[in-house]
């Protein structure tokens, strides 16, 4: 049984004919984090994900096992809930607090253009359902946000910052558009005017 301690985020610069000939490794994603694990490849072959402690894969990672073969990545169909905002009762914009207050509780949550994914959980379920929003079991991967989003690539207005830039953003854009509110200049507004 090779052991597999290496880990290529995406597959990022390995030509397209090797990435073809790669066996598969569908996990779901709570054996995608962790750093050991026993598993079979799409070949049938045994494996042992030897990777740090606290490593986490993605859909698309790309593993070097010892032998030097690759093995790609995908994450497996798990049972999970889909949070959208209800079209007769409610707004997007519940969607988006709804995910703000499952991200301060520490929810895993997947964001989607459509809603918000989530492991199952009955109680938090009835709590969502109470919000108005329109909560569906379903078989899916399961790709959750994770800290390394807010440490990945991303530039502020005025320019990039040390210490920024060291990885990927990870999970898919969200595209709910939020109308900001009009900004008022005068004393209290919280910022200095020339």
């Amino acid at each position: 049984m090779p052991n597999v301690d290496k880990l290529i985020p995406q597959g990022r610069g390995l030509a397209a004919a090797l990435l073809k000939r790669a066996t598969t490794l569908e996990l779901d994603w709570a054996q995608r984090c962790g750093g050991g694990l026993d598993a079979t490849d799409s070949q049938g072959r045994a494996l042992h994900l030897a990777l740090p402690p606290g490593s986490v894969l993605r859909g698309g990672d790309v593993l070097v096992a010892e032998d030097g073969s690759l093995i790609r990545v995908r994450a497996a169909a798990e049972p999970v809930l889909q949070v959208s905002a209800c079209a007769e009762h409610g707004s997007p914009v519940d969607l988006l607090r709804t995910a703000y207050l499952l991200g301060a509780r520490q929810v895993a949550v997947e964001l989607q253009a459509e809603g918000l994914q989530l492991a199952p959980d009955a109680a938090l379920a009835h709590e969502l359902r109470a919000r108005h929003l329109t909560v569906v079991e379903a078989l899916a991967p399961f790709e959750p946000e994770s800290g390394e989003a807010a440490r990945g690539d991303h530039a502020h207005a005025q320019g990039s910052e040390p210490g920024h830039g060291q990885g990927p953003v990870r999970g898919k854009p969200v595209g709910i558009a939020v109308a900001a509110a009009p900004h008022r200049h005068g004393p209290g507004c919280g910022h200095d005017h020339p």
